[in-house]
């Protein structure tokens, strides 16, 4: 990305335009007195895998972005008093959902753990679930018979009508909702499991498509985008060359690691030369990750709220905000 100049405090430019852009020094003095809340021995358990983040970059990036949520989630119970009032009820406010957005191996699972944990410790102790957009692809079976096992990630392989019944429920305040489990073993839906949503005060969804608007076919009948179901959204961003190295880096981990499991989908590569497991990691990703974030993932980037734009070392480099 070209340089920005900076503009007391906020860096505008036309990738932009709709949002003030600020580098981590700027946004970090946007943290004011929120605490840490966060042991060392924490931030690192809330890494996803082949992830990592900077202690620092917890006080510089992330307390200033759950300072902002606080005040987002504040603004809204706010206006559903307000809206009460007018109405002349009393009814119970909605759950506030926050969907998080981004390619393959950009870091989305670490992002969306430590912003639960950060928002579970503010005062109060709201309750704060997560819910992963995989437990509704479908199951394998299904993209076999219809010739999507190759397109698995890409908009038509997921069963968005189930995903949108389940964010109306949430929103509508029903009891004990239930999410599909993935497992990342066997790479397909985990046949009977579920996980419990049972209106929590706050619920962040993350996953690759979360932002998506695109209609499927012509033929299906009109349905609300999940991106509907939002009061805030974030697009973790990076170059395509870092999101390659850490995608290849990230397969070549669980080569050594998961895929040892003989249950593993992938296991049959646990044993395999580094090079032929290097050439199908590479060709896995520019035939589906690749195409997918060109054509469907990285389109829905100025969708979001916020962008928290990646460099070298998954460290954050900048964070552009959505102008109000």
């Amino acid at each position: 990305m070209p340089d920005l100049v900076e503009t007391s405090g906020r860096r505008p430019h036309d990738e932009f335009a709709p949002f003030d852009v600020f580098s981590e020094h700027d946004w970090a003095k946007l943290r004011a007195g929120m605490p840490m809340t966060l042991s060392a021995e924490e931030i690192v358990q809330l890494q996803g895998f082949n992830d990592r983040v900077e202690p620092a970059q917890v006080e510089t990036i992330y307390l200033p972005l759950s300072r902002l949520l606080s005040l987002y989630v504040e603004a809204t119970e706010g206006l559903h008093r307000a809206t009460q009032a007018f109405l002349g009820r009393n009814g119970q406010r909605t759950t506030y959902i926050i969907g998080i957005a981004g390619s393959v191996a950009v870091g989305k699972t670490t992002t969306a753990q430590l912003l639960q944990t950060l928002m579970s410790r503010w005062p109060g102790h709201p309750t704060v679930d997560l819910v992963t957009t995989d437990g509704f692809l479908y199951p394998n079976a299904h993209l076999l018979e219809h010739g999507l096992m190759e397109r698995k990630g890409f908009p038509e392989s997921y069963d968005v009508g189930l995903l949108i019944a389940f964010l109306s429920d949430v929103k509508s305040g029903a009891r004990h909702v239930e999410a599909p489990v993935y497992s990342h073993l066997t790479y397909d839906r985990v046949p009977g499991e579920t996980i419990e949503v049972d209106r929590p005060d706050i619920l962040i969804v993350e996953g690759l498509n979360v932002l998506q608007t695109q209609r499927l076919s012509g033929d299906r009948p009109r349905v609300p985008f999940v991106s509907d179901f939002f009061d805030f959204s974030i697009y973790l961003d990076a170059d395509e060359d870092l999101l390659q190295e850490w995608y290849l880096t990230r397969f070549n981990r669980l080569k050594e690691t998961r895929f040892t499991d003989p249950r593993s989908y992938f296991h049959r590569y646990a044993s395999r030369s580094a090079e032929e497991t290097d050439a199908f990691a590479r060709n896995l990703w520019e035939k589906i990750n690749l195409k997918n974030l060109r054509e469907n993932v990285g389109p829905t980037k100025m969708r979001a709220d916020l962008i928290l734009r990646k460099g070298a070392d998954h460290r954050i480099t900048e964070v552009a905000l959505r102008r109000i």
